[in-house]
């Protein structure tokens, strides 16, 4: 029986070991080579990047409201539809600033009239005073001649006593011709009519009138889509008054609410990506670092919290960051205010500042559609007054 026992056997088992140990080797060894890589993928990449997914898209929020009071006669516009800058959106009730209008204008006119007159009436006591120097030069010659007939007894003393009189009633005459002539110059000299302070003065009140008139039309001062209307047909409304809201979706920034422990690498300009659930995160939009909140959002709460009680438990406070979105990729996939994002800041570059260190002369908005009505009331006022000149520009 022993000549039938195989002497390999006993080694197979020692073989079988060996290669399970192999294995395992190579499966720690893969595990070694996974986690140095990723090991070497958070030092190089993730231990600079700073990510939320607290954050929220946010833009400018245009109130549109009356500068006049009055009656909505017609609403133009409604809710999710695009306005242009300029446009027409509320009418309301222009009888009444018509009718003021419309007395301002006649109150130029009959002011430009009035000081045609003035200037006619200085010109009429300029004749005067040219009047009243020939009647004091006759009223000396005549004296002239009297006084050596006086002396000569040729004439009566009285008769020289009425020529002394003529010329000092003369010479009063010039005195009070030349004052009155003074006083009417006074309000005329030194500027044509269209200058003249009174017609400035009720040009200004007819470019207030018709500004008023004009402002009857409630329009957009940018362009945006129309939200949260409230304003009806019938509605008497009042000057300041809530009536739409306009949104401009060109430009908007994400709000990006980063703990405080992720601040201390954030710095102003660093690049960042946002990623809104309204693309499924298939899109990234590329963006930057514009500025950090003066306080964490908790500071401004309608109701901070009161940090200073027994009861005090630490919370991890976060602080409002502002990321600006590339207009251009606006463009190609629009956001809408109040849409939740990832935000991740690629802080590989710590050069830039922590906060604005200049500043900034950047205009958050502007709009040229309201300095149009001044220009146009001018040009009427102007209308108004060459109509009333008579072909006499002085």
């Amino acid at each position: 029986m022993n000549a039938n026992i195989d002497p390999a056997a006993p080694a197979a088992p020692a073989a079988g070991n060996g290669k399970r140990t192999k294995i395992l080797l190579i499966i720690a060894l893969i595990f070694i080579v996974l986690g140095a890589l990723w090991a070497a993928y958070w030092v190089l990449v993730l231990s600079k990047r700073e990510r939320t997914d607290d954050a929220y898209v946010n833009g400018n929020k245009v109130v549109i409201s009356a500068q006049v009071p009055g009656t909505v006669v017609a609403v133009l516009a409604d809710d999710t539809q695009l306005v242009k800058a300029g446009q027409v959106l509320v009418r309301l009730d222009p009888i009444d600033a018509q009718t003021s209008l419309a007395r301002t204008a006649s109150a130029l006119a009959q002011t430009v009239r009035q000081v045609r007159q003035q200037k006619s009436t200085a010109e009429e006591y300029d004749s005067v005073i040219d009047t009243r120097k020939l009647e004091l030069a006759r009223a000396e010659a005549d004296l002239a001649k009297r006084q050596p007939l006086l002396a000569a007894h040729a004439i009566a003393a009285e008769e020289v006593r009425h020529a002394e009189e003529n010329v000092a009633l003369a010479r009063a005459a010039l005195v009070q011709a030349t004052r009155q002539a003074t006083a009417a110059h006074a309000l005329v000299d030194g500027t044509q009519v269209e200058e003249n302070p009174a017609v400035l003065q009720a040009k200004d009140a007819y470019r207030d009138a018709w500004i008023a008139a004009e402002r009857n039309a409630v329009i957009a001062p940018v362009t945006g889509y129309v939200a949260e209307r409230s304003v009806q047909l019938g509605q008497h409304i009042q000057a300041g008054q809530s009536l739409m809201t306009v949104i401009p979706l060109n430009s908007l920034w994400v709000d990006a609410n980063f703990k405080e422990v992720q601040l201390r690498n954030l710095r102003i300009g660093q690049p960042a990506e946002v990623r809104s659930d309204l693309y499924g995160g298939a899109y990234i939009f590329h963006a930057h670092v514009e500025g950090m909140s003066a306080g964490t959002g908790a500071a401004f709460s309608l109701l901070p919290a009161q940090n200073a009680s027994g009861n005090w438990i630490k919370v991890v406070q976060r602080v409002p960051v502002r990321i600006q979105i590339d207009d251009a990729d606006l463009a190609k996939s629009p956001l809408r205010v109040g849409l939740s994002a990832t935000v991740t800041v690629d802080t590989t570059s710590r050069e830039g500042p922590v906060l604005a260190a200049d500043v900034s002369d950047k205009s958050v908005g502007d709009t040229q559609v309201y300095s149009q009505d001044l220009d146009k009331a001018n040009a009427e006022a102007d209308a108004v007054i060459r109509r009333n000149l008579g072909g006499n520009a002085k």
